[in-house]
């Protein structure tokens, strides 16, 4: 208490100048006067059919926010992944009960997006429920502020992906103008994604789709749109009705054949007879799959890893997000909710 009041003290009595420079740099207008950003609002202007006015003052308005680029940095080296206490902060009563209430209220418009995209009503569950806890966790920040600031201040220290940030500038840009939005408005997580699905921008506008009916687009209070939305991105990736998203399986003994196998990933590119070969043991309904697989694993801290084999829609589900703990979280939390009902 002692401590907070000097330092309130000394900020006003010290001069503008001597106050810290990062709160500084948040509260100045940092983006209206930089060729860099007066380039890109020209560029996107004319590609996009926007008024180059309209785009200088939207950036204008924007802020650089240091929690996006801290909250963008790797998380630190030798922490140990573990799936059991990833799983757990997913697949846990309060979600469950959310996820329940959440299909039970929106059950017809979750059985018309299965009928219409083949993707089952427990996917499209588990997906919103991992994403944003049913609309609960949407992020507070302004969507501009955390693209802005990705885009033209994207941190040191890991690999720069300013390009992507700026390319989703730009969707957001066209987004909110098509949707009649002032871009200072629409708030989503520290990396501009928005609403229940936390779609990024680029994601709303090839993939989004109006489900309720009511002639616009809107995930951040449409639950009915992200259900469609959700179902169609998963559609368009490549989601194969009726095809499961994964098999128990037994990997193989020896390490150099586990290796060969483990080695591409979550991309399936092994058929059933091939994992057969290299002495990986497949379920029952696994060595009849007809399709290409691939041999996961997922770290379990200090214990012994756990396997499984992923079908295309496995596959697909990462798309998402490209993480084989998160696409695991998804088909479980969405299972234990249908159980539940």
């Amino acid at each position: 208490m002692v401590r907070s009041l000097l330092c309130s003290l000394l900020l006003v009595l010290l001069p503008a100048a001597a106050v810290p420079a990062q709160k500084a740099r948040e509260d100045a207008p940092r983006y209206a006067q930089r060729n860099d950003v007066r380039a890109f609002a020209a560029d996107v202007a004319i590609r996009r059919g926007l008024e180059r006015s309209w785009v200088l003052d939207q950036l204008a308005q924007a802020r650089l926010r240091t929690a996006s680029q801290k909250l963008m940095m790797p998380a630190p080296a030798g922490q140990a992944k573990n799936w059991a206490a990833y799983r757990d902060r997913f697949i846990e009563p309060r979600r469950i009960l959310a996820g329940t209430e959440f299909w039970r209220d929106h059950a017809d418009a979750l059985a018309r997006a299965e009928a219409r995209w083949g993707v089952p009503a427990e996917v499209i569950v588990g997906v919103i429920g991992v994403e944003t806890f049913y609309g609960r966790i949407t992020g507070n920040f302004r969507v501009i502020d955390a693209l802005a600031t990705l885009a033209f201040d994207f941190p040191r220290g890991r690999s720069d992906r300013s390009e992507f940030f700026r390319a989703e500038l730009e969707e957001f840009l066209v987004f909110a103008s098509r949707e009649g939005l002032a871009p200072t408005s629409v708030q989503g997580s520290f990396a501009g994604a928005v609403g229940w699905p936390q779609f990024m921008p680029g994601s709303i506008n090839r993939w989004a789709v109006d489900f309720d009916g009511d002639g616009r687009i809107d995930l951040v209070n449409s639950p009915v749109d992200a259900i469609g939305s959700v179902a169609n991105f998963l559609a368009e990736h490549g989601w194969q009705a009726g095809l499961q998203v994964l098999y128990a399986v037994t990997p193989p003994a020896d390490a150099a054949a586990r290796a060969l196998l483990l080695a591409p990933d979550i991309l399936p590119s092994f058929s059933a007879e091939q994992l057969a070969r290299q002495g990986a043991v497949l379920a029952d309904g696994g060595r009849e799959h007809t399709g290409l697989l691939a041999l996961v694993m997922v770290e379990n801290g200090a214990g012994a890893p756990s396997y499984f084999a992923g079908t295309q829609n496995f596959y697909v589900i990462t798309r998402y997000n490209r993480s084989s703990y998160y696409a695991l979280a998804v088909i479980e939390l969405g299972r234990a909710i249908q159980r539940s009902r």
